[in-house]
């Protein structure tokens, strides 16, 4: 665990948000953890929730935790949008002119923000993607991942070590200047989001981050559907930005 009490205030301003779907036994931890360490870091914050049309009881802990933590604001979907729905939702309603998100499933760990708020700080850069230490996911997983990234590199010239990891932090001038972000998938938008900020001349750097086993939640991001209709998008994109 870092020493948060000699690192305070790292950062002046930041708004954190966490895309959540079906995580009733979850969400309490991760809201409780964020306000235990983003108070620590920035002067002005807030703290957001995309319950992103929930089946089961994440509506109701937050509303509990509405009630206890005055800094949270919670965004809800009435019907699932994906993941991609609920970033674009995080994005384009976040305040403050930092924003960093990570998903609420326990599979980050929020203490380690302030890793990317330093290495922001050493580059100038305009957003830090946190690259996974150790991916805690199957082989299948990674080689999909890894045949992904090779045709980002391909079409794009995007080197970014891990393209969907789930932990960035970003200034919020990227999300107001590039165009509006189209995906509603999480197999795509994350490199979308990337191609984009590069394509308009922003600085990315990297971080290390840690990776847990998700255990609650399904992940649809390795669905033969999901892929198949993701590389059809990229392509897309490729053709609308060359």
């Amino acid at each position: 665990m870092l020493d948060f009490e000699r690192m305070a205030k790292l950062i002046k301003e930041i708004s954190v948000f966490f895309p959540a779907y079906n995580l009733e036994s979850k969400i309490e931890k991760t809201v409780k953890d964020a306000f235990e360490a983003i108070p620590k870091l920035a002067d002005k914050y807030e703290i957001i929730v995309i319950n992103d049309g929930s089946k089961d009881k994440t509506g109701n802990k937050l509303a509990d935790l509405r009630a206890k933590f005055n800094n949270l604001r919670i965004i809800t979907h009435k019907v699932n949008k994906g993941y991609g729905g609920a970033l674009k939702s995080g994005f384009y309603n976040s305040k403050y002119s930092w924003i960093a998100f990570t998903d609420a499933d326990g599979q980050f760990d929020i203490s380690e923000l302030p890793q990317l708020i330093r290495k922001q700080k050493q580059t100038n850069a305009d957003l830090v993607a946190g690259f996974y230490l150790k991916r805690a996911v199957p082989w299948w997983r990674k080689l999909n991942t890894w045949l992904w990234q090779l045709f980002v590199r391909l079409l794009f010239g995007l080197n970014v070590r891990d393209v969907d990891c789930g932990f960035k932090l970003i200034s919020k001038k990227v999300i107001d200047t590039i165009p509006k972000l189209e995906s509603e998938r999480g197999a795509f938008i994350s490199s979308e989001f990337l191609i984009k900020a590069q394509k308009y001349g922003f600085k990315i750097a990297e971080a290390g981050v840690h990776h847990y086993p998700r255990t609650e939640g399904k992940g649809t991001g390795a669905d033969l559907n999901v892929i198949v209709k993701s590389f059809v998008d990229l392509f897309k994109l490729w053709r609308k930005l060359k």
